[in-house]
């Protein structure tokens, strides 16, 4: 009885923390085969120390710096076929996975973060503000997410997918525990999406 009072006592998910996986994977500009095996090599290995949530960086299948290879359909399609094969590949892990792409949406182009546990596409959430200043002018290939016509999207041969820059998600396992998923440059913006995702709880 002592010994199950200790374990318990020495579960981190017992006092409100988990354990977070950052992963900073090689990255190849416009190899989407490549970065798509290193994100889930480094998802796999996050998953065996027993992360419960992985982060991966924005636009890490394709690479940040395309610039207007963004515009490429090639580039686009394997975008997309890199999220079916990171879907079979979730299946097998007790993992929440965000993993950052670029996706093409009714005929606009967003910087997202594709989230992903146990074989299914939770959620896609999508960039709002779009950094146009010094060496970054992403207005040029990205849409913000105040654009996007719909609010669910098919991806991956998964329908009625969440898809923009509000979402939350509840764990159903980890009582009081909530994630939201914020890009880059919304986090720096005077009063950021995670600040009303707060109040939301």
């Amino acid at each position: 009885m002592a010994a199950e009072r200790r374990d318990t006592f020495f579960n981190l998910y017992n006092h409100g923390f988990v354990r977070a996986a950052v992963c900073i994977p090689e990255v190849k500009v416009a190899d989407v085969s490549f970065n798509t095996q290193k994100t889930i090599e480094l998802a796999r290995k996050a998953a065996r120390q027993k992360a419960m949530l992985a982060i991966f960086p924005e636009l890490g299948i394709s690479a940040y710096s395309n610039e207007d290879l963004f515009h490429q359909d090639a580039l686009l399609k394997s975008v997309e076929g890199a999220l079916a094969v990171i879907k079979e590949a979730s299946s097998a892990l007790n993992l929440v996975w965000a993993v950052g792409a670029p996706l093409q949406v009714d005929c606009r182009l967003f910087n997202c973060a594709v989230i992903f546990y146990r074989g299914k596409i939770l959620g896609v959430a999508v960039k709002s503000y779009l950094p146009n200043y010094r060496e970054y002018y992403e207005g040029r290939q990205f849409s913000p997410a105040s654009q996007a016509l719909t609010s669910t999207i098919t991806l991956a041969g998964q329908k009625d997918i969440p898809f923009g820059p509000n979402l939350i998600f509840q764990a159903a396992n980890i009582n009081n525990l909530r994630l939201f998923f914020e890009i880059c440059e919304d986090l720096w913006v005077p009063v950021p999406p995670s600040s009303f995702a707060a109040m939301a709880g």
